[in-house]
């Protein structure tokens, strides 16, 4: 069942009347309006790639969060092998906005690290939309240590709107985490491979993805804050939302220029959601791909390079 975001209303009406159509089609078999129907499938289609092809910042920002786009759990199913889920901090519990354990990925075995937003309203509610609390840190740290003693490589996939801002989790120590996470990320002396799926938002994503190579899918969004956080801060109001995003440069395309990334993944017409399939095996081949590359490189090496990386952002 196909999810149209505000500005593919022109889209969903074309493809309601395709649908329509269709059914009257089946419905009445000596009528032929099969060429009617390919006619504005085409239309449609043409449509698509016109209105994916000048998308602007804020529109990137409503593809990024949409609700049937592919999470961690998509992604473990269909681009990796023999999922071995590790649970807990060894300090105070479990998070499930933060999934981790080794896996596959074509037979070599990773450490794979991942927000999970859920995709209904009780996994959601279960996951706390992607949104980690310390614990949840405190895990992907233990992961990526374990990852580093028995030398296996860590890929990490990022899709959270931010740490979680509660009360109880600034009582636990977010702000620590976060930094002991992004330190654990720093000192590892094996490969490590980050790809932002959806959102990466604040450092509640930076925590997991300062890596030695950092990838975005196309339609994916990374920023220190959200559009409407930035928003409601410069003008005061979260209805300045679209020109927060355009401002930040938020897309993986502003963030590749700007060398903030690495690489950018391709997804297909319309967005990830509309073929998951197709969207993991273009990701899993573009980790596959970093990974032999990072292969080659010694563990100090590997060290000198993401630090080197992370410091000339922002330089001139």
């Amino acid at each position: 069942m196909k999810s149209y975001l505000d500005f593919e209303k022109p889209i969903a009406e074309l493809d309601t009347r395709v649908a329509e159509l269709r059914a009257t089609a089946e419905d009445s078999g000596d009528l032929d309006i099969e060429s009617e129907i390919a006619k504005l499938a085409a239309k449609s289609e043409a449509m698509l790639a016109a209105t994916y092809a000048r998308l602007t910042p804020w529109q990137k920002t409503q593809v990024a969060r949409h609700p049937l786009r592919p999470h961690f759990t998509d992604y473990v199913n269909l681009v990796f092998t023999d999922f071995v889920p590790l649970g807990g901090d060894r300090v105070y519990g479990e998070d499930a906005a933060i999934l981790g354990g080794f896996a596959r990925l074509n037979g070599q075995r990773v450490m794979l690290i991942g927000h999970e937003k859920g995709n209904d309203t009780a996994s959601r509610i279960k996951h706390n939309f992607g949104m980690a609390k310390p614990e949840g840190y405190r895990k992907a740290i233990r992961l990526m240590e374990m990852a580093s003693k028995f030398g296996v490589p860590v890929v990490t996939l990022v899709d959270t709107a931010g740490a979680f801002p509660g009360v109880e989790a600034e009582e636990r120590g977010q702000a620590e985490a976060i930094a002991r996470s992004t330190e654990a990320c720093l000192g590892l002396k094996v490969p490590m491979v980050a790809v932002i799926v959806g959102e990466g938002g604040s450092g509640g994503a930076v925590a997991i993805a300062a890596a030695n190579k950092v990838l975005m899918l196309e339609h994916s969004i990374y920023s220190v804050i959200s559009p409407e956080g930035a928003s409601s801060i410069l003008w005061r109001t979260p209805e300045k939302a679209a020109d927060a995003a355009t401002a930040m440069k938020v897309t993986a395309q502003d963030l590749l220029e700007l060398k903030v990334i690495d690489g950018i993944v391709a997804e297909p017409l319309g967005g990830a959601h509309r073929d998951a399939a197709r969207t993991a095996a273009a990701l899993g081949a573009a980790i596959e791909r970093e990974l032999k590359a990072l292969a080659k490189v010694k563990p100090d090496a590997l060290l000198r390079q993401r630090e080197d990386r992370f410091l000339a952002i922002g330089s001139l």
